[in-house]
Protein backbone atom coordinates (compact mmCIF):
# COMPACT_ATOMS: atom_id res chain seq x y z
CA UNK A 1 0.00 0.00 0.00
CA UNK A 2 3.02 2.51 0.73
CA UNK A 3 4.55 1.73 -2.08
CA UNK A 4 1.29 1.94 -4.36
CA UNK A 5 0.55 5.71 -2.73
CA UNK A 6 4.39 6.36 -3.61
CA UNK A 7 3.46 5.75 -7.09
CA UNK A 8 0.86 7.77 -7.25
CA UNK A 9 2.16 10.90 -5.71
CA UNK A 10 5.46 10.69 -8.36
CA UNK A 11 2.91 9.86 -11.27
CA UNK A 12 1.06 12.92 -9.71
CA UNK A 13 4.04 15.17 -9.76
CA UNK A 14 5.29 14.69 -13.19
CA UNK A 15 2.66 13.89 -15.18
CA UNK A 16 0.85 16.82 -14.39
CA UNK A 17 2.28 18.35 -17.96
CA UNK A 18 0.42 15.27 -19.86
CA UNK A 19 -2.50 15.76 -17.85
CA UNK A 20 -2.75 19.69 -18.60
CA UNK A 21 -1.89 19.22 -22.47
CA UNK A 22 -4.52 16.56 -22.40
CA UNK A 23 -6.76 18.72 -21.22
CA UNK A 24 -8.18 20.37 -24.65
CA UNK A 25 -8.00 17.42 -26.05
CA UNK A 26 -10.69 15.76 -28.04
CA UNK A 27 -13.27 13.21 -27.19
CA UNK A 28 -11.87 10.15 -26.22
CA UNK A 29 -12.88 6.60 -28.15
CA UNK A 30 -13.04 3.65 -25.93
CA UNK A 31 -13.10 0.44 -27.50
CA UNK A 32 -15.19 -2.19 -25.68
CA UNK A 33 -16.40 -5.71 -26.51
CA UNK A 34 -19.10 -7.73 -24.81
CA UNK A 35 -17.29 -9.48 -22.09
CA UNK A 36 -19.42 -9.89 -18.80
CA UNK A 37 -19.40 -9.06 -15.98
CA UNK A 38 -16.66 -6.65 -16.70
CA UNK A 39 -18.35 -5.37 -20.14
CA UNK A 40 -22.48 -5.88 -20.48
CA UNK A 41 -23.98 -4.44 -23.55
CA UNK A 42 -27.72 -4.01 -22.56
CA UNK A 43 -30.81 -4.84 -24.23
CA UNK A 44 -30.94 -1.12 -24.71
CA UNK A 45 -27.63 -0.85 -26.48
CA UNK A 46 -26.12 0.77 -23.45
CA UNK A 47 -23.78 -0.85 -21.59
CA UNK A 48 -23.04 -1.45 -17.82
CA UNK A 49 -20.40 -3.57 -15.87
CA UNK A 50 -17.53 -3.79 -13.98
CA UNK A 51 -14.74 -2.67 -16.11
CA UNK A 52 -17.71 0.42 -17.32
CA UNK A 53 -18.64 1.71 -13.75
CA UNK A 54 -14.86 1.68 -12.92
CA UNK A 55 -13.99 3.74 -16.13
CA UNK A 56 -16.82 6.10 -15.90
CA UNK A 57 -16.07 7.18 -12.32
CA UNK A 58 -12.26 7.69 -13.12
CA UNK A 59 -13.62 9.89 -16.52
CA UNK A 60 -15.84 11.98 -13.99
CA UNK A 61 -13.29 12.61 -11.70
CA UNK A 62 -10.32 13.36 -14.12
CA UNK A 63 -13.34 15.30 -16.43
CA UNK A 64 -12.98 13.49 -19.55
CA UNK A 65 -15.42 12.92 -22.37
CA UNK A 66 -15.28 9.87 -24.01
CA UNK A 67 -17.61 7.67 -26.26
CA UNK A 68 -17.80 4.16 -26.35
CA UNK A 69 -16.60 1.88 -29.78
CA UNK A 70 -18.02 -1.96 -29.85
CA UNK A 71 -15.96 -4.45 -31.17
CA UNK A 72 -16.58 -8.34 -31.64
CA UNK A 73 -13.41 -9.43 -29.66
CA UNK A 74 -10.28 -8.33 -28.34
CA UNK A 75 -8.58 -9.12 -31.52
CA UNK A 76 -10.44 -6.26 -33.11
CA UNK A 77 -9.59 -3.87 -30.59
CA UNK A 78 -5.60 -4.92 -30.41
CA UNK A 79 -5.29 -3.61 -33.67
CA UNK A 80 -7.32 -0.47 -33.66
CA UNK A 81 -5.20 0.38 -30.26
CA UNK A 82 -2.15 -0.83 -32.72
CA UNK A 83 -2.99 2.06 -35.45
CA UNK A 84 -4.27 4.11 -32.56
CA UNK A 85 -7.47 3.81 -34.13
CA UNK A 86 -9.05 4.61 -30.94
CA UNK A 87 -7.12 6.15 -27.51
CA UNK A 88 -7.96 2.97 -24.99
CA UNK A 89 -9.97 -0.34 -24.29
CA UNK A 90 -11.48 -0.91 -20.42
CA UNK A 91 -11.39 -4.63 -20.94
CA UNK A 92 -9.34 -6.28 -18.71
CA UNK A 93 -6.58 -7.02 -20.69
CA UNK A 94 -3.61 -9.64 -19.79
CA UNK A 95 -0.11 -8.12 -19.43
CA UNK A 96 2.48 -9.74 -20.30
CA UNK A 97 6.41 -9.22 -22.11
CA UNK A 98 4.72 -8.46 -26.16
CA UNK A 99 2.12 -6.06 -24.85
CA UNK A 100 4.27 -3.74 -22.07
CA UNK A 101 6.84 -3.46 -25.19
CA UNK A 102 3.90 -2.48 -27.65
CA UNK A 103 1.71 -0.60 -25.65
CA UNK A 104 1.01 1.32 -22.19
CA UNK A 105 -0.85 -0.78 -19.84
CA UNK A 106 -2.22 1.11 -16.63
CA UNK A 107 -1.88 -0.10 -13.10
CA UNK A 108 -3.17 -3.79 -13.23
CA UNK A 109 -6.59 -3.50 -11.51
CA UNK A 110 -7.95 -7.05 -11.52
CA UNK A 111 -5.88 -10.83 -10.62
CA UNK A 112 -7.76 -13.39 -12.85
CA UNK A 113 -6.90 -16.99 -13.27
CA UNK A 114 -7.61 -20.03 -14.97
CA UNK A 115 -10.79 -21.86 -13.54
CA UNK A 116 -11.54 -25.40 -13.97
CA UNK A 117 -15.58 -26.59 -14.41
CA UNK A 118 -16.56 -30.12 -14.87
CA UNK A 119 -20.19 -31.21 -14.54
CA UNK A 120 -21.79 -32.77 -11.99
CA UNK A 121 -22.00 -36.57 -11.40
CA UNK A 122 -25.21 -37.78 -9.98
CA UNK A 123 -24.06 -41.17 -9.26
CA UNK A 124 -22.84 -42.45 -6.35
CA UNK A 125 -19.03 -43.30 -6.78
CA UNK A 126 -20.11 -47.38 -6.42
CA UNK A 127 -22.55 -46.76 -8.85
CA UNK A 128 -19.56 -45.13 -11.58
CA UNK A 129 -17.48 -48.10 -10.26
CA UNK A 130 -19.90 -50.88 -11.43
CA UNK A 131 -20.97 -48.75 -14.64
CA UNK A 132 -17.01 -48.74 -15.56
CA UNK A 133 -16.87 -52.62 -14.98
CA UNK A 134 -19.27 -53.03 -17.74
CA UNK A 135 -18.03 -50.60 -19.81
CA UNK A 136 -17.26 -51.37 -23.68
CA UNK A 137 -14.03 -50.37 -22.65
CA UNK A 138 -13.58 -52.29 -20.24
CA UNK A 139 -14.67 -55.81 -21.86
CA UNK A 140 -12.29 -55.09 -24.56
CA UNK A 141 -8.99 -54.53 -22.16
CA UNK A 142 -10.29 -58.46 -20.43
CA UNK A 143 -10.92 -59.41 -23.91
CA UNK A 144 -7.34 -58.99 -25.06
CA UNK A 145 -5.96 -59.95 -22.25
CA UNK A 146 -7.83 -63.58 -22.24
CA UNK A 147 -6.54 -63.50 -25.74
CA UNK A 148 -2.70 -63.17 -25.14
CA UNK A 149 -3.24 -65.85 -22.14
CA UNK A 150 -4.99 -68.27 -24.85
CA UNK A 151 -2.11 -67.87 -27.39
CA UNK A 152 1.08 -68.74 -25.27
CA UNK A 153 -1.24 -71.63 -23.76
CA UNK A 154 -2.11 -72.94 -27.07
CA UNK A 155 1.76 -72.87 -28.32
CA UNK A 156 2.75 -74.31 -24.82
CA UNK A 157 -0.16 -77.21 -24.99
CA UNK A 158 0.93 -77.85 -28.88
CA UNK A 159 4.93 -78.70 -28.14
CA UNK A 160 3.91 -80.64 -24.76
CA UNK A 161 0.99 -82.83 -25.89
CA UNK A 162 3.66 -85.30 -27.31
CA UNK A 163 6.03 -84.97 -24.39
CA UNK A 164 3.56 -84.36 -20.97
CA UNK A 165 0.78 -85.79 -22.24
CA UNK A 166 -0.60 -86.21 -18.25
CA UNK A 167 -0.27 -82.90 -17.30
CA UNK A 168 -0.80 -81.22 -20.71
CA UNK A 169 -3.71 -83.74 -22.05
CA UNK A 170 -4.60 -84.20 -26.09
CA UNK A 171 -8.02 -82.70 -27.28
CA UNK A 172 -10.03 -79.27 -25.99
CA UNK A 173 -9.20 -80.48 -22.57
CA UNK A 174 -5.72 -80.38 -22.75
CA UNK A 175 -6.10 -76.40 -24.42
CA UNK A 176 -7.53 -75.69 -21.20
CA UNK A 177 -4.02 -76.88 -19.16
CA UNK A 178 -2.68 -74.72 -21.53
CA UNK A 179 -4.71 -71.91 -20.74
CA UNK A 180 -4.40 -72.28 -16.80
CA UNK A 181 -0.18 -72.97 -17.20
CA UNK A 182 -0.45 -69.70 -19.00
CA UNK A 183 -3.01 -67.82 -16.60
CA UNK A 184 -1.09 -69.50 -13.40
CA UNK A 185 2.43 -68.40 -14.71
CA UNK A 186 1.04 -64.56 -15.60
CA UNK A 187 0.20 -64.61 -12.26
CA UNK A 188 3.13 -65.51 -11.03
CA UNK A 189 1.01 -67.97 -8.44
CA UNK A 190 3.38 -70.85 -8.78
CA UNK A 191 1.37 -73.56 -8.07
CA UNK A 192 3.40 -76.37 -9.82
CA UNK A 193 0.96 -78.35 -11.63
CA UNK A 194 1.80 -78.21 -14.79
CA UNK A 195 5.31 -77.31 -16.22
CA UNK A 196 6.98 -77.85 -19.56
CA UNK A 197 8.92 -80.94 -20.09
CA UNK A 198 10.67 -80.03 -23.64
CA UNK A 199 13.28 -77.99 -24.18
CA UNK A 200 11.25 -75.72 -26.52
CA UNK A 201 8.28 -75.82 -23.85
CA UNK A 202 10.88 -74.22 -21.50
CA UNK A 203 12.32 -71.66 -23.90
CA UNK A 204 8.11 -70.34 -24.76
CA UNK A 205 7.87 -70.14 -21.21
CA UNK A 206 11.18 -68.21 -20.12
CA UNK A 207 9.60 -65.95 -22.87
CA UNK A 208 6.58 -66.07 -21.30
CA UNK A 209 7.72 -65.07 -17.53
CA UNK A 210 9.51 -62.15 -19.12
CA UNK A 211 6.89 -60.85 -21.54
CA UNK A 212 3.87 -61.72 -18.86
CA UNK A 213 5.78 -59.02 -16.27
CA UNK A 214 5.35 -56.34 -19.10
CA UNK A 215 2.11 -57.24 -20.05
CA UNK A 216 0.44 -57.37 -16.62
CA UNK A 217 2.11 -54.02 -15.56
CA UNK A 218 0.33 -52.90 -18.82
CA UNK A 219 -2.85 -54.06 -18.29
CA UNK A 220 -2.99 -53.52 -14.97
CA UNK A 221 -2.37 -50.05 -15.57
CA UNK A 222 -5.12 -49.62 -17.81
CA UNK A 223 -7.83 -51.47 -16.03
CA UNK A 224 -7.11 -48.70 -13.28
CA UNK A 225 -7.60 -46.35 -15.88
CA UNK A 226 -10.79 -47.18 -17.00
CA UNK A 227 -12.50 -47.78 -13.43
CA UNK A 228 -11.39 -44.54 -12.17
CA UNK A 229 -11.15 -42.34 -15.11
CA UNK A 230 -14.96 -40.96 -14.32
CA UNK A 231 -14.53 -40.72 -10.74
CA UNK A 232 -11.51 -38.59 -11.29
CA UNK A 233 -13.79 -35.67 -12.87
CA UNK A 234 -14.36 -34.98 -8.93
CA UNK A 235 -11.17 -35.30 -7.55
CA UNK A 236 -9.20 -33.05 -10.06
CA UNK A 237 -6.75 -30.68 -7.90
CA UNK A 238 -4.08 -29.91 -10.18
CA UNK A 239 -2.87 -30.34 -13.41
CA UNK A 240 -1.71 -33.29 -13.57
CA UNK A 241 -5.34 -34.58 -12.74
CA UNK A 242 -6.64 -32.90 -15.45
CA UNK A 243 -4.37 -35.08 -18.43
CA UNK A 244 -6.23 -38.01 -16.93
CA UNK A 245 -9.47 -36.81 -18.28
CA UNK A 246 -10.71 -38.01 -21.94
CA UNK A 247 -12.55 -34.61 -23.26
CA UNK A 248 -11.29 -31.41 -22.46
CA UNK A 249 -12.73 -28.35 -24.01
CA UNK A 250 -11.67 -24.46 -24.42
CA UNK A 251 -12.74 -21.25 -25.41
CA UNK A 252 -10.16 -20.54 -28.39
CA UNK A 253 -7.86 -18.05 -28.71
CA UNK A 254 -7.43 -17.59 -24.50
CA UNK A 255 -5.17 -17.63 -21.85
CA UNK A 256 -6.84 -21.32 -21.00
CA UNK A 257 -6.00 -22.55 -24.52
CA UNK A 258 -2.17 -21.72 -24.17
CA UNK A 259 -2.13 -23.10 -20.78
CA UNK A 260 -2.92 -26.40 -21.78
CA UNK A 261 -0.78 -26.24 -25.58
CA UNK A 262 1.98 -24.40 -23.37
CA UNK A 263 1.58 -27.96 -20.47
CA UNK A 264 1.51 -30.74 -23.42
CA UNK A 265 -2.37 -31.60 -22.19
CA UNK A 266 -4.48 -32.02 -25.51
CA UNK A 267 -7.45 -30.30 -26.34
CA UNK A 268 -10.46 -32.14 -27.38
CA UNK A 269 -12.79 -29.50 -28.37
CA UNK A 270 -12.44 -25.55 -28.82
CA UNK A 271 -15.52 -23.25 -28.23
CA UNK A 272 -16.06 -20.01 -29.91
CA UNK A 273 -17.78 -18.54 -26.31
CA UNK A 274 -17.98 -19.46 -22.78
CA UNK A 275 -22.00 -20.30 -23.24
CA UNK A 276 -21.61 -22.54 -25.68
CA UNK A 277 -18.83 -24.24 -23.78
CA UNK A 278 -20.62 -24.36 -20.95
CA UNK A 279 -24.07 -25.50 -22.31
CA UNK A 280 -21.86 -28.53 -23.57
CA UNK A 281 -20.35 -29.40 -20.33
CA UNK A 282 -23.62 -29.40 -18.51
CA UNK A 283 -24.43 -31.89 -21.49
CA UNK A 284 -21.66 -33.92 -20.21
CA UNK A 285 -20.45 -33.68 -23.91
CA UNK A 286 -16.82 -32.89 -22.48
CA UNK A 287 -15.25 -33.82 -19.25
CA UNK A 288 -13.48 -30.78 -17.91
CA UNK A 289 -13.90 -27.46 -19.01
CA UNK A 290 -10.99 -24.27 -18.53
CA UNK A 291 -11.55 -21.06 -19.40
CA UNK A 292 -11.33 -17.29 -16.89
CA UNK A 293 -12.33 -18.31 -13.38
CA UNK A 294 -14.73 -14.70 -12.88
CA UNK A 295 -16.54 -15.37 -16.15
CA UNK A 296 -16.80 -18.91 -15.20
CA UNK A 297 -19.23 -18.19 -12.43
CA UNK A 298 -20.70 -15.42 -13.74
CA UNK A 299 -22.23 -17.23 -16.47
CA UNK A 300 -22.79 -20.68 -14.30
CA UNK A 301 -24.76 -18.07 -12.34
CA UNK A 302 -26.39 -16.40 -15.27
CA UNK A 303 -27.56 -19.46 -17.05
CA UNK A 304 -28.85 -21.52 -13.84
CA UNK A 305 -26.14 -24.15 -14.60
CA UNK A 306 -25.40 -24.34 -10.57
CA UNK A 307 -27.02 -27.61 -10.55
CA UNK A 308 -25.40 -28.97 -13.41
CA UNK A 309 -21.73 -27.72 -13.59
CA UNK A 310 -19.37 -27.67 -10.77
CA UNK A 311 -16.61 -24.83 -10.63
CA UNK A 312 -13.41 -26.54 -9.11
CA UNK A 313 -12.34 -24.35 -5.58
CA UNK A 314 -8.38 -24.13 -7.17
CA UNK A 315 -6.87 -22.27 -10.56
CA UNK A 316 -4.13 -22.02 -12.55
CA UNK A 317 -2.35 -19.61 -13.62
CA UNK A 318 -3.18 -16.59 -12.34
CA UNK A 319 -2.65 -13.24 -14.85
CA UNK A 320 -2.91 -9.46 -14.10
CA UNK A 321 -5.16 -7.44 -16.02
CA UNK A 322 -5.21 -3.72 -17.13
CA UNK A 323 -6.66 -1.26 -19.17
CA UNK A 324 -4.77 -0.29 -22.46
CA UNK A 325 -3.55 2.51 -24.07
CA UNK A 326 -1.52 2.91 -27.02
CA UNK A 327 2.16 4.02 -26.56
CA UNK A 328 2.89 7.16 -25.44
CA UNK A 329 -0.70 8.34 -25.22
CA UNK A 330 -0.67 12.01 -23.62
CA UNK A 331 -3.42 10.80 -21.11
CA UNK A 332 -1.74 7.26 -19.85
CA UNK A 333 -0.78 9.17 -16.65
CA UNK A 334 -4.15 10.72 -16.01
CA UNK A 335 -6.28 7.57 -16.11
CA UNK A 336 -3.51 5.84 -14.52
CA UNK A 337 -3.63 7.59 -11.28
CA UNK A 338 -7.27 7.97 -11.28
CA UNK A 339 -7.61 4.13 -12.08
CA UNK A 340 -4.95 3.64 -8.95
CA UNK A 341 -7.19 6.16 -6.65
CA UNK A 342 -10.46 4.35 -7.86
CA UNK A 343 -9.46 1.05 -6.69
CA UNK A 344 -8.30 1.94 -3.13
CA UNK A 345 -11.49 3.64 -2.29
CA UNK A 346 -13.81 1.14 -0.29
CA UNK A 347 -16.80 1.62 -3.90
CA UNK A 348 -14.45 -0.47 -5.67
CA UNK A 349 -15.19 -3.67 -3.11
CA UNK A 350 -18.87 -2.60 -3.64
CA UNK A 351 -18.50 -2.81 -7.37
CA UNK A 352 -17.30 -5.78 -6.80
CA UNK A 353 -19.81 -7.19 -4.52
CA UNK A 354 -22.24 -5.57 -7.22
CA UNK A 355 -21.00 -8.02 -9.90
CA UNK A 356 -20.25 -11.11 -7.85
CA UNK A 357 -16.84 -10.65 -8.84
CA UNK A 358 -13.83 -12.37 -6.95
CA UNK A 359 -10.38 -11.75 -8.03
CA UNK A 360 -7.64 -15.34 -8.63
Amino acid sequence: MKYLSFHILILLLFGGNNQQAFAERDTLTVGIYHNPPFVIKTEDNDFEGLSIELWENIAQSANLTYRYELYSDFVGILKRLEYQDIDLTINPMDVNDSRVNKFDMTQPYFISSIGVAIPYLNRSPLAVFISNIFSLAFLEIILLLIFVIFVFGFFLWLIERRHNKFQFRPGLLGLFDGLWWSAVTMTTVGYGDKAPKSNIGKAIAIIWMFTAVIIISSFTASIASTLTITGLQTDIKNAEDIRLAENISVVGATNSESYLVQENIPISKTYASPILALRALAKKENDVLLYDRTILQYYINRLSLDEKVKLLPFTLKENYQSFMLPKNHPAFDLINVGLMKEIQKEHWVDLQRKYDVKGK
